[in-house]
């Protein structure tokens, strides 16, 4: 599936360093002002040390993630165009959306790219900068374009919720709106809080999540943001040794480790009902308790990536684990 596209760079990338800044401001600037308070702000993402002057004025965001970061922040204006959606965008996202020229169904072609006149592109995923497809981020530094990968696709280390915070205020500060960003961090950091006494109580049931597959299981490993959502929702990820966000694992592993819910990752052409159909009609899963039980949660993938929606997944996921 596409996912394991998505993540085979990542592991070729520099290590993440923590960032720095060189303005201190937390002032709201509009974006787009050549002097604006904050700046010059310097910035290590992914290896890539970039120092901004100001705020970007025409952003590409690569991945549906990415644009909705910049949404939930008030930069559509500062948007000159997105890709690359995975499921819908949020209902309170949609009138922006729907006023952004979208450039390619998946991903535009570097000439389509620089047709659009970036000033910065923002990938959600490491194969937004695939080289073998002219969109290195060292190609683009060379055209003038700034770049940033969500931290996520070059992690060292399993990722957490103060990485999703990293991410907003990284980006807050890149925009020249960290006020939106501190905003933003407080509210999520109250639907955790929320969705930790809903995880409260009991053993932690065991969860295997089904992205899609069929020869072997794509699944969750350990290292993504995923993981972290299944714990704080009270819950056990069965593949949470797969050193990786994602990565396959045989049915017969499935099968040892007993799963007690199985967790839909729900996107792209195939179904969450044709998802069930295929584990509860394999005769080799038969005696796992959560094909056994029809134990099925679901949660979009948009949900399930390092984002703006993954505070609110956890609360979502733990009201499916009762």
């Amino acid at each position: 599936m596409r996912i394991r596209v998505l993540l085979v760079a990542a592991a070729t990338l520099l290590p993440l360093t923590a960032c720095s800044s060189s303005g201190d401001s937390g002032s709201d600037a509009p974006a787009g002002k050549s002097k604006a308070a904050g700046f010059p702000y310097t910035v290590t993402n992914c290896g890539v040390r970039t120092t901004y002057k100001a705020p970007p004025e025409r952003a590409v965001p690569m991945n549906q993630h990415a644009t909705e970061i910049l949404l939930e922040l008030g930069l559509k204006d500062s948007i000159a165009g997105t890709a690359y959606l995975d499921d819908k965008v949020l209902p309170a996202y949609a009138k922006d959306y729907k006023s952004l020229p979208v450039l390619a169904k998946e991903y535009p072609s570097y000439e389509k790219l620089l047709a659009a006149n970036p000033d910065f592109v923002y990938g959600g995923y490491s194969s937004a900068f695939a080289a073998g497809e002219g969109r290195s981020r060292e190609a683009l530094a060379k055209s003038g374009i700034n770049s940033r990968l969500n931290i996520e696709g070059c992690a060292e280390k399993p990722v957490t919720m103060d990485d999703v915070y990293r991410e907003v205020r990284e980006t807050g500060a890149t925009f020249g709106v960290r006020d939106r960003a501190e905003k933003w961090v407080r509210t999520a950091e109250a639907e955790l809080a929320r969705a930790a006494k809903k995880a409260k109580g009991g053993k932690a049931p065991s969860v295997f999540v089904y992205d899609s597959g069929d020869k072997t299981a794509f699944t969750a490993g350990g290292k993504g943001i995923g993981n972290d959502i299944i714990k704080r929702a009270g819950g056990r990820n069965v593949m949470a040794d797969l050193d990786k966000p994602f990565g396959n694992a045989s049915w017969e592993t499935v099968v040892d480790r007993s799963p007690d819910v199985v967790l839909i990752y729900d996107y792209g052409a195939t179904t969450v009902a044709q998802k069930k159909k295929r584990l509860l009609d394999d005769p080799a899963l038969k005696d796992v308790p959560a094909i056994k039980n029809k134990r099925f949660a679901v949660l979009p993938l948009s949900d399930v990536v390092l984002g703006v929606r993954a505070p609110k997944a956890v609360e979502k996921l733990a009201e499916q684990l009762r």
